[in-house]
């Protein structure tokens, strides 16, 4: 059960830390290389019963978990530049990776000479959801960061923020797809995507936030 207050002597800490140079290059990397992983493995969907899943949901929350970790302890202007850095260096990965690695096959750097527009499309809506849902989870985190309730900020956050980024990229990247099966199901999909990055931001993201939050604050003690 989740507490409904922060204990003072596990989470009390200065308002904000000064960043190191190598804070924002660190954290901006992972974040590249979250998303292009994330976005090879959505070609890959999987099914739990009735519900279909898409591996890519299985990692992708680690951005939320760095984004939140980053408001929190560096505030939301470094969350934004790591945002604005990020955001072409994975649109490009996103779509080299997922290109030369079509549906599990390399198909070598001849399949860079012509356009894949499917792969293009899943890029696409990768950086769009990725920009439009990462400023809404640092918008509301940055709104609750004060809350002795250390689990509401970035349990709120993930909630907007998954939902935006979620339904963002499949109607970009999916909706009227040459790829049948993601054209006809990629509602359904989105949709237990969504409530998959919940339950995974539930029952790992957000314990991890508070026992790294919890360990960083004695380290900076």
């Amino acid at each position: 059960m989740v507490p409904t207050t922060a204990p003072t002597a596990d989470y009390a800490f200065v308002d904000k830390i000064a960043p190191g140079p190598w804070v924002l290059p660190s954290l901006a990397l992972f974040h590249v290389l979250v998303i292009a992983a994330s976005n090879y493995l959505i070609q890959y969907p999987f099914k739990l019963g009735f519900i279909t899943f898409t591996w890519g949901s299985l990692i992708f929350p680690l951005v939320y978990l760095a984004t939140d970790l980053t408001v929190r302890l560096f505030g939301a202007p470094l969350a934004r530049r790591i945002i604005a850095t990020v955001m072409l260096p994975a649109l490009l990965l996103s779509y080299l990776v997922s290109v030369l690695f079509y549906q599990g096959t390399f198909l070598g750097a001849s399949a860079l000479a012509t356009l894949n527009v499917a792969v293009a499309r899943v890029a696409l809506g990768s950086f769009s959801a990725y920009v439009i849902g990462q400023l809404s989870d640092v918008l509301v985190f940055n709104r609750l960061r004060s809350s002795r309730r250390w689990w509401l900020a970035p349990l709120a956050s993930s909630v907007v923020g998954n939902f935006i980024d979620t339904i963002s990229f499949f109607f970009i990247a999916f909706h009227q797809s040459p790829d049948s099966f993601m054209a006809e199901h990629w509602v359904s999909i989105a949709l237990a995507d969504y409530v998959y990055k919940l339950m995974v931001c539930l029952v790992l993201m957000i314990p991890a936030y508070g026992l790294l939050l919890k360990r960083i604050t004695h380290r900076l003690r």
